[in-house]
């Protein structure tokens, strides 16, 4: 059995707390106060968001799932033998699972997280169930992946780039495009690209699958206030602001606040800033697009699709993507 923790195999890129600190300065000093939506996951936020997938309301989890093991037969097709696997967004591993072991003897998978403490616990469990499988995990934001680790890549077949869980969807339009582009060139000629896209629907839904009535979500997007005061000597009062999801039709995308109840002061490594009753921080969007829709994203970004299969309710789907060589 391979020991994942051996010396050299993790490759530490994770962004530094001076990183996390700028983005925060920056965000809170904007005219629309905001936080990137990838700091949302240390390893408190990142085990809030197990259990989101696993609440009633959060449909994309299941119902990709199902399309997973529905069609996984056809996506081997597609990859053929001895394929290399790279995810980008792993978190706790488990859709990778079934994509598995749907491949037909596949010869690498290679995690890329966010979140180091959640990266290797998912990484050694995923270990114990296959362990003739070469598992190189890299600890990195994998929008700003410069290149993946030359050794990490094995055997001789395709390599398949996996973005599940509507990941896709936290990047505007035209970051979507910039970020297909970018895995365009660390996947090279001949590779494909399997992704996850939550499709538009109605108000209700949408808005209760990111604010459950267990109240996880709202933990979830509070543990971003409590990481900065954790991390960046922050005095954000937990109590003082609230939750809130609501779909934006318009721009076809769910929006996640966390929303001053008063007029307030808030210091953070340093620095004072001061927030109006109402006022919010936006936290996270999640864009929705209609498969016809994704599809002309991806060929705008070079890619060509190839296959798309959903849900017979049309709830979500998952494309098949090529690159072209």
């Amino acid at each position: 059995m391979m020991n994942i923790h051996a010396p050299g195999t993790l490759l530490d890129l994770e962004p530094s707390r001076a990183e996390f600190r700028d983005a925060v300065l920056s965000g809170l000093s904007s005219g629309t106060k905001t936080i990137p939506c990838k700091f949302l996951y240390d390893v408190v936020g990142s085990r809030l968001f197990d259990r989101i997938c696993d609440l009633p309301e959060y449909y994309p989890t299941r119902t990709e799932c199902g399309l997973l093991s529905l069609y996984g037969d056809r996506i081997a097709e597609f990859a053929g033998s001895r394929a290399s696997l790279v995810e980008f967004g792993s978190g706790s591993s488990v859709k990778v699972r079934l994509l598995l072991l749907a491949l037909n003897q596949p010869a690498s998978y290679v995690p890329i997280d966010i979140s180091r403490e959640h990266l290797m616990q998912a990484t050694t469990a995923l270990a114990q169930d296959f362990p003739n499988l070469s598992i190189s995990p890299v600890c990195a934001d994998y929008s700003a992946l410069e290149a993946l680790p030359s050794s990490s890549i094995r055997g001789s077949g395709r390599r398949i780039g996996f973005f599940p869980g509507s990941t896709i969807g936290n990047f505007s339009p035209q970051d979507a495009g910039e970020f297909l582009h970018l895995v365009k060139r660390l996947l090279g000629p001949n590779s494909l690209m399997i992704v996850g896209v939550d499709t538009p629907k109605n108000r209700s839904t949408l808005e209760a699958a990111y604010d459950d009535a267990e109240g996880v979500t709202a933990a979830f997007n509070l543990n971003l206030l409590a990481r900065v005061n954790r991390e960046l000597d922050g005095d954000f009062d937990l109590t003082a602001f609230r939750h809130q999801a609501i779909w934006n039709e318009r721009e076809s995308r769910v929006e996640m606040h966390l929303i001053s109840a008063s007029k307030q002061v808030v210091h953070v490594a340093g620095r004072r800033f001061g927030f109006t009753e109402g006022e919010t921080i936006h936290t996270e969007s999640s864009y929705k697009y209609a498969p016809d829709c994704f599809q002309t994203l991806a060929r705008n970004a070079g890619y060509c699709p190839r296959a798309v299969w959903t849900d017979e309710e049309g709830q979500f789907s998952i494309h098949l993507l090529e690159i072209a060589s």
